[in-house]
């Protein structure tokens, strides 16, 4: 490993990611050392890290690589291996552009979700194809403290309940995961949205992350709470034959979640890089022992 690794720092509505540029796949991230980074407190901080790999370098992505030249090799802050995050694409995107990989338009990145269609627009924002939702049958309650409200399940790849409430102080503190019941409904956990209206198809949200707790954004939390909203407001894009758009806000920003006909789901919002530099190799070897 050599004495020192690039990495920068970037975040989308405030979920916040350590990119480290590896395009021949050279670098060995274990679990412990994307732990050590995302540490907050000794190490860069992050809610997890993008590393930066051609698909065609990397055993998982090759397959991908006719498609999309580069792969989001994703990790979670404790090091675990993702699938897909929606903020950490466009992130990843806004890396792609700063470095010269790619420019304004339209671009594939590969993820362990599969290829995922991108646009860079010229006002900074980036929309990532999200794919379609699910929304499986049978009513959910949730529960914080003497109240409860129904919640609409709306799967995304990982599981939801939406409720709509009148105060979004109502969910609590969302240290803990809020009761759903019935017990059974979600049984690998759940993603809690509490969702409150701000306007016409404009709503704000809370959400608690399964294992995670309270963040500060989700993204396909927000594309659940706007396909939530277009049902329960009759705005469902398969039956209108119209796409419904959406302003969530969350408490990191503003997303625009569009549902098309088809029931594909774009998101669009910011995402920005705000540092860059070196990480030192001894004290990341330091930080493993």
């Amino acid at each position: 490993m050599s004495t020192r690794i690039a990495f920068l720092k970037g975040h989308g509505t405030e979920n916040d990611f350590v990119i480290v540029p590896d395009p021949d796949n050279a670098i060995e991230l274990s679990p412990a050392a994307v732990a050590a980074l995302c540490d907050r407190r000794a190490g860069v901080g992050g809610d997890g890290v993008l590393h930066v790999v051609r698909s065609a370098a990397h055993p998982e992505a090759r397959a991908m690589a006719g498609e999309a030249e580069w792969f989001m090799d994703y990790r979670n802050s404790d090091g675990s291996v993702a699938e897909m995050c929606g903020n950490g694409v466009r992130v990843f995107a806004r890396y792609l552009q700063r470095a010269g990989h790619v420019t304004e338009g339209d671009h594939a990145i590969a993820t362990r979700g599969g290829v995922k269609s991108v646009h860079i627009a010229k006002d900074g924002d980036v929309t990532v194809g999200m794919g379609s939702a699910w929304l499986p049958e049978g009513d959910v309650t949730v529960r914080v403290g003497e109240r409860s409200w129904p919640a609409r399940n709306v799967n995304m790849g990982n599981p939801h309940a939406v409720a709509f409430v009148s105060d979004l102080g109502h969910a609590g503190d969302l240290y803990s995961a809020p009761p759903v019941s019935p017990e059974g409904a979600y049984p690998d956990g759940v993603n809690v949205e509490f969702v409150v209206d701000r306007g016409p198809r404009h709503v704000a949200m809370r959400v608690h992350e399964r294992g995670s707790g309270e963040t500060r954004s989700c993204g396909t939390g927000a594309c659940a709470v706007a396909v939530a909203a277009a049902r329960r407001d009759g705005a469902d894009p398969a039956v209108t034959g119209t796409p419904a758009t959406y302003t969530v806000d969350l408490p990191g920003g503003r997303l625009v979640i569009t549902e098309r006909p088809d029931g594909q789901i774009e998101m669009t919002g910011p995402a920005v890089i705000v540092a860059e530099g070196e990480i030192d190799a001894e004290w990341l070897a330091n930080a493993l022992r």
